[in-house]
C-alpha cells in the first residue's frame, strides 16, 4: 500500500514540476527538511481590552478568530465543511488513495493539475504553516510553495497528526484555524462577522453558507456577490443530503431561505475605543515594552499579536468621561491648539483617565491624530511640551529634602544673571557675553520672598536663587525620584539653570504622576496601566506589580502641600480654580516660552489631575487668539487649563468623601513696621504685585 501510494503521490505531482522547474535534488532535500514531529502553535486570537468596571474599551487582534471547542460548534457546520471538502474524511487515513486516483485520472484527462486530492488533515497542515509563519512575507510564501518535497512533508505531518490526534480533534482544530474572508479566522468569528450570532446558534443554511467560503472567499463573498453564494451554499446543502447529514425536507427549507446576512463589520484595534482610543493604545506600547511581557522586543511583539488575552486596566469610565468631557467642551476640535489631561490615583500609580481634545483616529481631515499628547515620544505619544513653572515645585522638594526650611527667603530680585551653579558632574557656567538674564514676570515683581508666596505668585528669580543654592544636581536626582529619568522625547535631562523653570519638555502623565507624589504624601508609584490579564481560557497572564518608593519625606509632604494649596488661595496664580464643594486642593500653573504652552497640574488626596494646552506640534503662540469662541490676549495657566482642570475635577469627584491635606504650620513672615509707625502685623513680606506662572 506504501508504494502503491507513493506512486500515485508522484503521478499527481509531476505533470506539474516540470513547470515549475522540480528536480529529483529537490524532493531528496525536501524529505531532509520535514521536521520529525508537528506541534501546533498557539493560534493568533482576538484580545478584549477591558477599563476598570468591566466594560469593553476595544476588540484588537492581527486575526480576528475566537477559538471554541467542538461542543461549541454547530453540528451542521461540522457535517457541511467535511462534507464539502473531504466527504470520506472519516473513513480514510491522512492521505486518500481513493481520492488520488481519482484526482490522477481527471488531471490525465484535462492535461493539467486542476483536480486536487488533499485531504482535510492536508489542508489543516497548510494553514498551520501559513499561521506559524506569521507576518512573515516569506515564510508564507515558502508554506504555499507548490513543489513535490512540499506536498511530501504535509503529508508525513498528516500521518503524524492522524496517530497522535483523533478525527473529531483534528476537525475541530480545521474549523478554528481557516479563514472563511472579510478578516475572519474560525467558524465563532466567521459566525459574528456574517450573522451575528455564536456558531452553535447557526441553521442548516447558514452552516452551509459558511462552509462553502473556505474554497475561495473572495469568490464566493456573500456581502459582494450573493448570488455566487447562494449558488454556493446550495451545492453544500446537496452534500449534506447527499450524506445523508440533514433530510430531504431540511435540505428543502435550507434552500428555499434567503442568505440571511446580518453582516458586522470588523471592529478591530484602538480605533474603535473612541474616547479610549489613546489609553488603548498606551496599554499596547506597555505590553510590547514591558520586559514582564518578554525578553526580547521580537518576544513581546509576538505575545500581543498571538492575542487571546483579556486585558483588564485601571482606566474609571466615569473619570474618563469627565477628563474627556472637559477637554472637549473648552478647546473645540477645530482651534489651533489642542488640550490633554491624565489622572493618576495617588499611592498606586493608576491611571485613571487619559483624554485630549482631538479625536483618535487617521482622518486628518476631521482632525484626528494618533499621536498621543498624553504621554512621552516611546509609549505612542510625542517630544512633550515645557510644563513652565509647574516645574518649580520639584525645586522645592528637592529644597526641602537638602535642609532649607520652608520659610527659605531669598532677596529674589526683579531680573538677575543666571549664577554659575553646581552639577553632578562639575560647575555650569553662565559664560555668555552678555550673560544671560532670568527676569520675573512684572516690573513689581521683586523680593525678599518666602517660599509660600515665591510659589503662589511663581517668582523666577526666587526659585533660580534656591537652585543655586542646592545644586542642580539636588534637582535632577529629585526629578529621577519622581518618575522625571528624561525629557518626553526619550533625551537625557539637562543640567541647566532654566530646568527650575520647565524648560525641558515633559508630558501630562509625567506631571499627573508628580503631583500625584506630593499628594500620597511623598510615595511616587510608577504609572500602571493594567491590573490583570487572562488567557481566553481563564488562567492568569503575570504583569508588572506597582512599583512605589518613598520620594521624599513626610515633613516634606506637608510643607509641599501647604506651598501649593496656597497657589489656588488668595494673591495665588490659581486662586479663581475653587472646586465646587470648596474641597481643600493644591497644585500649581505654569505658562511656557512665548505662550507656546499652558499649563495646570493639581491634586486633592484621592486625585491628581495634570492639564495642558497649546499647538500640539509645539508651534503656536497663544497670544490674541480665540479659544472654543472665546478671545484671550495671551494664555496663562489660571485661565486656559485652569478651567479645564476645574471642570474635570468637579465631574470626577463629584459625590467622593471630602479630604483634607496633611499640612504644615508655615507662618507667614512678620512684616516690618513702616518708620515712624508703632503698629505690627504680618504679610507677606513682598510688595502687592499681580500673580503670573510665567517662566522667562
Amino acid at each position: 500500500m506504501s508504494v502503491v501510494s507513493g506512486v500515485l503521490v508522484a503521478g499527481l505531482a509531476l505533470p506539474v514540476a516540470g513547470g515549475i522547474g522540480l528536480t529529483a535534488k529537490d524532493t531528496a532535500e525536501g524529505f531532509d527538511d520535514i521536521p520529525g514531529d508537528f506541534k501546533t502553535p498557539p493560534l493568533t486570537q482576538a484580545t478584549q481590552i477591558f477599563d476598570a468596571k468591566g466594560g469593553l474599551i476595544a476588540k484588537v487582534y492581527e486575526r480576528d478568530r475566537t477559538v471554541i471547542p467542538a461542543d461549541q460548534m454547530s453540528p451542521f457546520m461540522r457535517h457541511a465543511q467535511v462534507d464539502i471538502e473531504d466527504a470520506r474524511f472519516y473513513e480514510h487515513g491522512a492521505v486518500d488513495l481513493k481520492g488520488i486516483a481519482r484526482a490522477v485520472g481527471k488531471n490525465a484527462e484535462s492535461g493539467t493539475a486542476s483536480q486536487g486530492a488533499s485531504t482535510l488533515t492536508q489542508q489543516y497542515v497548510k494553514n498551520v504553516n501559513v499561521e506559524k509563519a506569521g507576518d512573515d512575507k516569506d515564510a508564507v510564501q515558502e508554506a504555499q510553495r507548490k513543489t513535490l518535497g512540499r506536498k511530501i512533508q504535509e503529508l508525513k505531518i498528516a500521518v503524524k497528526l492522524e496517530e497522535e490526534l483523533s478525527k473529531d480533534q483534528i476537525l475541530t482544530n480545521y474549523l478554528n484555524i481557516t479563514y472563511y474572508g472579510n478578516g475572519a479566522y474560525g467558524v465563532e468569528a466567521a459566525s459574528q462577522r456574517y450573522f451575528s450570532k455564536s456558531n452553535k446558534d447557526l441553521t442548516v443554511a447558514e452552516a452551509a453558507t459558511l462552509a462553502g467560503l473556505v474554497q475561495n472567499p473572495s469568490q464566493y463573498d456573500p456581502k459582494l456577490h450573493p448570488s455566487a453564494a447562494q449558488k454556493r451554499r446550495d451545492t453544500v446543502i446537496d452534500k449534506m443530503l447527499e450524506n445523508k447529514h440533514i433530510t430531504a425536507d431540511q435540505a428543502k427549507e435550507a434552500k428555499a431561505a434567503p442568505l440571511g446576512l446580518n453582516y458586522k463589520d470588523p471592529q478591530n484595534g484602538c480605533i474603535t475605543a473612541r474616547t479610549m482610543g489613546f489609553f488603548c493604545d498606551y496599554v499596547r506600547h506597555v505590553i510590547k515594552q514591558d520586559p514582564a511581557f518578554g525578553k526580547s522586543s521580537e518576544d513581546r511583539k509576538g505575545f500581543w499579536d498571538r492575542g487571546g488575552l483579556n486585558i483588564y486596566t485601571t482606566l474609571d469610565p466615569d473619570k474618563q468621561l469627565a477628563a474627556q468631557n472637559a477637554v472637549t467642551s473648552n478647546v473645540k476640535v477645530t482651534d489651533s491648539v489642542s488640550a490633554a489631561a491624565t489622572m493618576v490615583e495617588p499611592g498606586t500609580g493608576k491611571i485613571l483617565a487619559m483624554a485630549q481634545t482631538r479625536p483618535y483616529g487617521l482622518d486628518t481631515t476631521k482632525n484626528q491624530t494618533v499621536v498621543n499628547l498624553n504621554v512621552d515620544a516611546a509609549m505612542g505619544g510625542g517630544n512633550g511640551f515645557q510644563p513652565g513653572s509647574t516645574f518649580k515645585p520639584i525645586v522645592a522638594a528637592a529644597a526641602l529634602e537638602a535642609g532649607l526650611p520652608p520659610n527659605q527667603e531669598y532677596q529674589a530680585p526683579n531680573s538677575m544673571p543666571y549664577p554659575n551653579m553646581k552639577t553632578c558632574e562639575g560647575t555650569w557656567r553662565n559664560d555668555a557675553k552678555p550673560k544671560t538674564v532670568v527676569p520675573n514676570e512684572s516690573a513689581s515683581e521683586k523680593g525678599p520672598y518666602q517660599l509660600k508666596m515665591a510659589m503662589a505668585l511663581s517668582v523666577n528669580t526666587y526659585f533660580v536663587q534656591m537652585e543655586q543654592e542646592i545644586g542642580l544636581c539636588a534637582v535632577k536626582q529629585m526629578a529621577n525620584k519622581l518618575g522625571i529619568t528624561a525629557k518626553a522625547s526619550g533625551k537625557p535631562l539637562e543640567e541647566v539653570p532654566a530646568m527650575a523653570l520647565g524648560v525641558e519638555e515633559m508630558s501630562p502623565l509625567t506631571m499627573a504622576n508628580v503631583y500625584a507624589t506630593f499628594a500620597a504624601q511623598g510615595n511616587h508609584c510608577d504609572p500602571l496601566a493594567i491590573n490583570r490579564i487572562t488567557t481566553v481560557d481563564g488562567k492568569d497572564v503575570p504583569v508588572p506589580a506597582a512599583h512605589c518608593e518613598k520620594a521624599f519625606s513626610d515633613d516634606t509632604a506637608r510643607a509641599m502641600n501647604t506651598v501649593l494649596n496656597g497657589v489656588t488661595e488668595n494673591k495665588g496664580t490659581a486662586a479663581s480654580l475653587s472646586l465646587d464643594d470648596n474641597r481643600q486642593i493644591a497644585g500649581k500653573t505654569g505658562t511656557s516660552d512665548h505662550k507656546k504652552a499652558a499649563w495646570f497640574s493639581g491634586y486633592t488626596p484621592q486625585l491628581a489631575t495634570s492639564v495642558w494646552l497649546g499647538g500640539p506640534a509645539g508651534g503656536v503662540e497663544m497670544r490674541n487668539i480665540t479659544i472654543n469662541g472665546r478671545y484671550h490676549t495671551e494664555v496663562f495657566g489660571a485661565d486656559g487649563p485652569g478651567p479645564i482642570w476645574q471642570d474635570a475635577m468637579n465631574d470626577a469627584l463629584r459625590g467622593t468623601p471630602r479630604r483634607s491635606l496633611p499640612m504644615a504650620d508655615i507662618p507667614d513672615p512678620v512684616t516690618k513696621p513702616a518708620p515712624g509707625s508703632t503698629s505690627t502685623g504680618t504679610g507677606t513680606g513682598a510688595p502687592a504685585t499681580t500673580p503670573t506662572d510665567q517662566q522667562p
